[in-house]
This record gives C-alpha cells, sequence and structure tokens, in this order.
C-alpha cells in the first residue's frame, strides 16, 4: 500500500483517501466510476455522467497537526500496550475528508478516511485536486490516467516513496 497525495494505492486499485476496511467510508476509482464504499454510503457513479470530481476538508500538513500525530500515536501505543485489546479511550474516528461527485443526476457527497496522520503537504493537495479534475475530462484521458496509477501500483514494492517522488508522480499523472 503506497500513499501518493490524496490517493492510496494498493496493488492496481486506487483509492480516494485511505483504502477502507469493514463498514467503514471510502472511495474507490474504477475504469467504470467513482465506486461509494462503506456503511450508509454505496453506488457507483459512471465515469460518462461525472462532470466534476472534488475535494473539501482536507488536513494540510502543519508542525502543529505533525506534533498531534506523534502524540496520538505515542498516546494510542501505550494504551494498546496498557490494555491488551487496542481499545481506544479516546473515542475518536481518524479525520475524514468529503469527496463530492457532481453527475448528471446531482451532486453527491461521500466520505472518505484520510490516509496521512499529519495532513497532506499543500503541494500533493493542489496536485491531487488537479489529478481528480484530470479524471472528468473524458474517457480516454480517464482511462489512461487510472491505468498509469494502476500500473506504477502493480509494479511499486514497498511503503509510500518520499514527498518529492509522490509529487514527481502526481505531476506525471496530471500530465
Amino acid at each position: 500500500m503506497a500513499m501518493v497525495g490524496l490517493f492510496c494505492i494498493v496493488g492496481s486499485d486506487v483509492y480516494l483517501g485511505a483504502k477502507p476496511s469493514g463498514l467503514a467510508p471510502g472511495v474507490r476509482l474504477t475504469a467504470e466510476g467513482v465506486v461509494a464504499l462503506g456503511d450508509r454510503q454505496s453506488g457507483l457513479y459512471l465515469w460518462e455522467d461525472v462532470h466534476a470530481l472534488t475535494v473539501a476538508e482536507v488536513p494540510v500538513k502543519s508542525l502543529k497537526r505533525q506534533a498531534g500525530a506523534v502524540r496520538d500515536l505515542a498516546l494510542g501505543l501505550v494504551l494498546d500496550v496498557a490494555l491488551s485489546g487496542g481499545v481506544s479511550l479516546t473515542g475518536e474516528d481518524p479525520p475524514t475528508m468529503t469527496v463530492r461527485v457532481e453527475s448528471t443526476v446531482g451532486e453527491d457527497e461521500l466520505t472518505a478516511y484520510v490516509a496521512a496522520a499529519a495532513g497532506y503537504s499543500q503541494t500533493e493537495v493542489d496536485l491531487s485536486r488537479a489529478l481528480l479534475s484530470r479524471l472528468t475530462e473524458g474517457a480516454a484521458t480517464m482511462a489512461t490516467t487510472l491505468v498509469a496509477m494502476s500500473e506504477w501500483g502493480r509494479a511499486w514494492e514497498g511503503g509510500s516513496p518520499r514527498r518529492a517522488e509522490r509529487e514527481g508522480l502526481l505531476r506525471a499523472w496530471v500530465g
């Protein structure tokens, strides 16, 4: 699994935000369209019907957010060890972002968990938004872009690439 901008790429699967598990909300981008996953949201928005795909409430990386993520990670580890069941005392879900899908039948808002605990760099947010816009430009553009992302995901081994490489990938996929 690798994070590149707002995208989580797992093998050939491309998600907007974190890859959901169980009933967690998420958004998957496929050759057919935008797939809403999880409890309280489901459906397929065909690319031919999608006019715009945008994201809101995306956390941007800051020193305060990074310090908070480190604090939360440390607290979580201590609680996991102390309770040996991994039960969270904070009761907080990971942060989410709103994915807006504008289609021929109207506009819907989907929810996806944020994959980057400390937030995303402003450059990655901007490039990711440009890439989402590119995906709605037409079938040929969408298909070649998603194929490039999927091929990279299948070939990539290891965790997320470093920031410069992530930004380079996003620039290449934007075109």
